[in-house]
Parts: C-alpha cells; structure tokens; sequence
C-alpha cells in the first residue's frame, strides 16, 4: 500500500491519544492519513477539500459529544457517496446507523473500540471499506435488528441461512463464511442463492444483490 497505491484515510477523533494512534497505526501500515481532526465540522471541511478514500469516524465529538459524527457521516454520504465511511465508536447509534445503511452498505463499516482485538482486523476492515466493501461488528448487527420491528421478510430463511446472512452483515467473503461455519464454500454458496431467492432478490445488470441482502437483513 505503498506510494500511490496508498489508501488515502481522513481520522475523525475527538480523543487526542487516540487519534494520534490511528494515524501511527496506519501510517506504519502504508496508509497515507491526509488529515486528522477532532470534530465533525472540521471532518466535513477536510473531506470536502481532499476527498479520501474511507472517512475513520468516531460519534460523539465536540460540541455535545452526543452523535455529532454520524450524522456528519450521514451529510458525507450523500454529498461524498464515493468516500468510503468506517464508523469507530464505543457506542451504536441505532437511529442514525440504520439510516446510514439504508442508503446502500457497501463502503460502510461500523466497528466497536473495546471489540477490535487485533490491529490486523481492523486494517482489513479499513481496507474492505475503502474498496467499496462492508465492515459490521456483530453487536452492531445484533443492536440494529433489535431496534427494528418489520420480521416477516425474513420468515422464511432457515437457521442456517440466517447465520450465513448474519455473517455476510459482518463482511465476511464467502471462504470466511465457510470457515466459521465449518462447510463448505459450494454450501454457502447454495445457502446464499436460496437466500437470495426467499427475499426475492433476482439478478439485475445494477443491483449488487449481497448488499441487497444484507439491508433486508438490517431492516428485518
């Protein structure tokens, strides 16, 4: 990731110590950090003069400390759909992550601080985000179900199939899906096209029917 192939990351961390870690963390890792700042007004500015590939963003930044960075996160989204947005926070935002989502997962990412145990898991999931991928920490997931009410789409998945959904939310490929699971790739592969087709999601030339599947999954 070195030179111009660098990902180009903006931190957004009200924590000084902490923001001064992620850019060592990344930068010994070959990202390129373009600028690190301490609140959304400023995550805005910087993001707005030198898009980045993927926005690192904590929540609750100055001046209330109450969720001031998802919903310039959200503002980001639609004016910047092309910057890849990785939420880092100790806490789920249910409300504005769940509309943050509906907008489309991919380039999404939504880790919980105390639940990165590894370097390398976060800076892959930096990775996937900045490519266009998704990024869920489970507890995320699980809060986010929670909070919704609408069940009935996914009534008709099977336990196993909800796991493999479940999985794919979190960002896994299809290998990482067998590896948890302890199947097969080509039985994760038939459980995702059943998938598939209990929530009526045909192949189109457009739609990317994985993200497809995971919103219903979120919404559901």
């Amino acid at each position: 990731m070195a030179g111009a192939d660098a990902i180009r990351v903006v931190i957004a961390e009200d924590s000084a110590i902490l923001r001064d870690g992620l850019v060592q963390l990344l930068t010994d890792r070959g990202f390129a950090v373009t600028r690190a700042v301490s609140d959304a007004v400023s995550l805005e500015q910087a993001v707005t003069a030198d898009p980045p590939d993927v926005a690192v963003v904590d929540i609750r930044m100055p001046p209330t400390f109450t969720d001031e960075g998802l919903r310039a996160a959200l503002r980001l989204r639609r004016s910047h759909p092309a910057v890849g947005i990785l939420v880092f926070s100790q806490y789920v935002e249910t409300r504005y992550a769940a509309e943050l989502l509906a907008g489309g997962a991919a380039g999404i990412g939504y880790l919980l601080k105390d639940r990165v145990a590894d370097v390398a898991d976060f800076v892959e999931a930096l990775v996937r985000v900045a490519s266009g991928g998704t990024a869920l920490d489970p507890e995320v997931v699980t809060q986010l179900m929670g909070a919704s009410r609408r069940t009935d789409m996914l009534a008709g998945l099977s336990g196993r199939e909800r796991e493999v959904l479940a999985l794919m939310a979190e960002g896994r490929t299809n290998s990482a899906i067998a590896a948890s699971l302890v199947i097969s790739e080509g039985a994760v592969e038939k459980h995702i096209a059943n998938i598939f087709s209990k929530l009526d999601l045909p192949a189109t030339p457009t739609d990317h029917r994985r993200v497809l599947a995971v919103l219903r999954y979120l919404e559901g």
